[in-house]
C-alpha cells in the first residue's frame, strides 16, 4: 500500500522533442544564405520538396541560432558585399595632399581601379579648382571611350574640388556616380590605402621641392606599384603578373634601385 500510494507522486520524465539532424542545420542556413529573399515558410516547403518535413518556426530558431535574420533584413546588402561584389566595375577618387620644402601645398588627384588596383594618375597643382578637375576626368573619360578601361560605377567623396561638371563627365559616358557619406574614409579604403602607401613607401622620405619634381616621383612609383610590387589584395601577386602564373627560383637574384634607392626591385636574372 505505501509503494502504491508513493507510486502516484513519482516524477514522469519530460518529453524531449527530437534533435535536429545536422544536415537539416546545415541545408536551412545554406537555403537562408543563398536566397536572402526567402522567408520561413518559403525555406520550409523547399524542405519539404527535399524530403525534409519540419514547420517554419523550426526554420525560425536554426536561422535565430545562427545569427541570420528575417528575410526583409537578410537581402540587404552591406557596403563591403558591394564593393567586393562589382570590384571589377568600380572606379574610385580622392585627393591627397604633398607639402614641399618651401612649406607650399600640393594638390594631387588620382584615380584607382578597385578590382585590379592599377592607378591613373591625374595631376597635380597648386590650386585645384572646379575646371582644372572635370578637364582631368575629360581625359579619363577619353580611356572609357577607347575601351582600354571598363567600369560602371564611380566613387568620390563629397569635396567640393568635385563639380557638378566632373560628375557629368562620367554619367555622359554610363557611369553611376556614388558620393561616399561624410568623413567616412573607410567607404574608399582602397583609395586610402594607395595614399598610405604612398606615403610611408615614397613621400615620407623624399624632399619635394616642386610640383615637377612630385609628378616625376609620383610617376616613377605608379610604375613601381604596377610592376614590381606585390599586393596583399591580390594574394601577394604583382598588377601585370597573371593570376595562373608559375614562378620558379632559377636564376641569379639581383636588385634594380629607384627614386635613389628608395625603392628596391627584386628580380631574376634571365
Amino acid at each position: 500500500m505505501v509503494r502504491r500510494k508513493w507510486a502516484a507522486y513519482r516524477r514522469r520524465p519530460r518529453s524531449q522533442r527530437p534533435v535536429l539532424h545536422s544536415e537539416l542545420h546545415e541545408l536551412i542556413v545554406k537555403l537562408a544564405e543563398q536566397n536572402p529573399r526567402w522567408g520561413y515558410r518559403r525555406i520550409q516547403g523547399e524542405l519539404r520538396k527535399l524530403g525534409h518535413r519540419c514547420s517554419h518556426w523550426t526554420v525560425r530558431k536554426v536561422l535565430r541560432r545562427h545569427g541570420l535574420p528575417p528575410a526583409p533584413r537578410r537581402s540587404q546588402q552591406s557596403w563591403r558585399e558591394f564593393v567586393h561584389q562589382h570590384a571589377d566595375q568600380i572606379l574610385a577618387s580622392d585627393f591627397f595632399t604633398v607639402d614641399t620644402v618651401w612649406l607650399a601645398r600640393l594638390y594631387v588627384l588620382f584615380f584607382i581601379e578597385v578590382g585590379s588596383r592599377r592607378v591613373h594618375l591625374a595631376g597635380c597643382t597648386g590650386h585645384p579648382t572646379g575646371d582644372w578637375v572635370a578637364q582631368h576626368a575629360r581625359n579619363l573619360a577619353w580611356k572609357l571611350q577607347d575601351g582600354g578601361l571598363k567600369v560602371k560605377f564611380l566613387l568620390r567623396d563629397l569635396d567640393t574640388k568635385f563639380s557638378a561638371a566632373f560628375d557629368e563627365v562620367f554619367k555622359s559616358e554610363g557611369l553611376r556616380v556614388i558620393h561616399l557619406p561624410y568623413r567616412r574614409p573607410v567607404a574608399n579604403s582602397i583609395a586610402e590605402r594607395f595614399v598610405s602607401t604612398c606615403r610611408r613607401e615614397v613621400l615620407d622620405h623624399l624632399l619635394i621641392f616642386g610640383r615637377g619634381r612630385l609628378q616625376r616621383v609620383l610617376g616613377e612609383f605608379i610604375e613601381h606599384y604596377h610592376h614590381a610590387r606585390p599586393h596583399q589584395g591580390l594574394e601577394q601577386r604583382r598588377l601585370c603578373e597573371p593570376a595562373d602564373v608559375v614562378l620558379l627560383p632559377t636564376g641569379r637574384v639581383e636588385c634594380r634601385d629607384r627614386l635613389g634607392g628608395v625603392l628596391h626591385e627584386y628580380f631574376r636574372a634571365a
